[in-house]
This record gives structure tokens, sequence and C-alpha cells, in this order.
């Protein structure tokens, strides 16, 4: 869903607001490995992931040297990631065979997409470290969003838009509840 909202004395502010109050979770920390655990295998998700039978771990295909997944905060529908095995943090260190593996998982994906549920197009990206925005900076992992005609609008610097991990009125009842306790 989006929503212009109006800037002072009644005036668009120019911005889309894609709301994904889902994401809050993930961003107050569930289900992400603390950040000294994150470089090591046994504190990450991604490294879990594989141990588990593919429906508890969400697991949509397994190569050789990657897998591809369910993201479990989404940005759309149909959001995957594709990962390595291997717990490797950069896109540098990546073996030439892991790297191709990982190019024709994600290139399948997207076919399968867009037979399952017609994708008009997709994002593609890989955030490469925490500055970058990478929750799981410790192992590479590619995201592939499916995207149809107005579902949303770009991110802010293309397109203007914020995404809010959480509605107006839930941010509103917690900052009135620490009010009165700050």
């Amino acid at each position: 869903m989006t929503e212009n909202i109006t800037g002072g004395v009644g005036m668009p502010d120019g911005w889309q607001r894609l709301w994904a109050p889902h994401r809050l979770s993930y961003l107050e920390g569930e289900n992400r490995p603390a950040t000294s655990d994150e470089s090591k295998e046994d504190g990450c998700p991604f490294c879990r992931i594989p141990k588990l039978s593919d429906e508890e771990g969400l697991i949509v295909a397994r190569g050789n040297e990657v897998y591809l997944v369910m993201n479990l905060y989404p940005y759309n529908a149909g959001h995957v990631l594709t990962c390595t095995y291997r717990h490797v943090a950069d896109l540098t260190d990546l073996s030439e065979s892991e790297k191709k593996e990982m190019f024709d998982f994600t290139s399948h994906a997207m076919k399968v997409l867009r037979k399952v549920s017609r994708a008009n197009g997709f994002n593609i990206g890989i955030n490469q470290g925490a500055v970058s925005g990478a929750g799981v900076a410790g192992h590479i992992h590619q995201h592939l969003i499916p995207r149809w005609a107005g579902d949303a609008n770009f991110m802010p610097l293309i397109g203007k838009t914020k995404v809010l991990p959480q509605l107006l009125n839930e941010t509103r009842d917690q900052l009135a509840k620490a009010w009165h306790q700050v």
C-alpha cells in the first residue's frame, strides 16, 4: 500500500510511502545474528538453514554450492535469496563456480517466478557489508525481488520513496507510551 503524505500546511511532500510493517520484527533483531556473531558460522542463519529440511528452512531449491530460500521478511511476495553454502562475506572471495551457480540460480528463479506469479520485472542485488544495508553481512546472499506494474514505486534516491516498517498508529502508540517515561 502506498500513500502520499502531505507536508506542512497541506502541501504534498513528494514522497510515496511503502508500508512494510512485517519488517519491524526483523529490524528489532528477530532471527538476526548478533553483530559479534555474524562473522562466525555457528551464529549465521544462512549456515543453519541448509541443515533443516526444505520445508522447515523454506528452501526452494538446492544446488551444489548455493541454495534458494524464501526471505522471512520480504519486500514483496516471492522475495527469495540465493545463498552460498560456504560461509563467505565478500563477492570477491567466491570461487568462479560459486559465482556461476549463484548467477544461474538467480536467473532460473526469475523464470520460475515469471511462470508462477507472472512477475513483470525484478530487483536483484547484493548488499556488501553492514554499511551497505546487509542484514547478515558475514554471509553473502543475493536478493531477487519480483515486481509488478504498480506494486510500489522506486526506493528513496530514485523514486523518492521510503520503506516504513511500521504503521503510523503503532509508532504513535509506542511513542505515547514512552513519552512520560523519558
